[in-house]
């Protein structure tokens, strides 16, 4: 008789010395979902027996993971969520805390899905606002009072969250986008294109007209869906490229500071200090003496 195969949320445990906040699952349904809350540092997982999809729900921006020579360029912050596929080791690195949400399904069930590929592979810090608005959901019935209504609620609301990611992304034809009401797909694209691009200029009024709708109405979906503001959202792009900027290149902080878009230099630098916890010049020199 072979012994009972180890589980995701044991190993996790176990990496982080830690249990979680809240755990529930359902062994018929082949899902286990948790939720883990203050921890800082760099963690190494063994490779997991299932998938794991995870939702960064709430804390500092400054989560990456590790790549083959080095930490990601681009960071976690709320909103964001993350595919780990089986069998596959990870590293983490949490500068700050952290307040993140994970599902575990069973392979069994996630091979037989349409969007079975997708978990074959590491898909770091990608927008899902419905995944989001979900999981928070789920969040705020777990922790109302006990009952057999709200067992069954949340029972409905996991599954709910677990069709949306069997299926898949489904991003509509161009013609099929609502030229003016809000969709998720645009504020996907307009994450993901601030990502790429941080140093563009990415004002409000260019992002709701990407969006197609006001500028107010736009904010409000935006926070409601990353837990951030736009401009937040923006400059904390901004400010991890500048994290890599100054590690992997010899660019003045002046010539950072313009090429991101900072007012000047001191405005990078107090927005530096208080993103990250210390000036650009000390940050660079340590992450400098770390990489060698």
């Amino acid at each position: 008789m072979e012994p009972p195969r180890e589980t995701n949320e044991a190993i996790i445990i176990d990496a982080l010395g830690r249990l979680p906040d809240v755990q529930l699952g359902s062994a018929d349904e082949g899902w286990h979902l948790c939720r883990w809350r203050q921890f800082v540092g760099s963690y190494t997982l063994p490779a997991l027996p299932d998938p794991v999809f995870s939702i960064h729900i709430a804390g500092k921006p400054l989560v990456k993971t590790w790549e083959r020579d080095g930490w990601s360029e681009v960071h976690s912050v709320p909103g964001c969520a993350t595919i780990v596929p089986a069998g596959q080791p990870t590293g983490w690195l949490v500068d700050g805390e952290l307040d993140v949400v994970t599902l575990s399904m069973s392979s069994e069930i996630l091979n037989a899905a349409p969007a079975a590929d997708q978990f074959r592979r590491m898909r770091f810090a990608f927008a899902d606002p419905l995944g989001v608005a979900l999981t928070r959901q789920v969040l705020a019935e777990i922790y109302a009072p006990p009952s057999s209504e709200r067992d069954v609620y949340v029972a409905a609301m996991v599954n709910a969250l677990k069709a949306h990611i069997l299926r898949g992304p489904m991003p509509p034809a161009p013609e099929e986008i609502p030229v003016s009401d809000f969709s998720s797909y645009r504020l996907h694209h307009i994450m993901e294109r601030v990502r790429e691009r941080p140093q563009d200029s990415h004002t409000l009024e260019e992002m709701a007209s990407q969006a197609g709708v006001t500028a107010s109405h736009f904010c409000r979906i935006f926070r409601k869906a990353t837990g951030v503001s736009p401009h937040q959202y923006v400059m904390k792009a901004r400010l991890d490229r500048a994290q890599h900027l100054l590690v992997q290149s010899d660019m003045a902080l002046a010539t950072i500071a313009d090429f991101l878009g900072f007012t000047s230099q001191s405005h990078f630098t107090r927005a530096f200090r208080q993103f990250v916890g210390e000036p650009p010049s000390d940050f660079r020199k340590r992450g400098r003496t770390t990489v060698q």
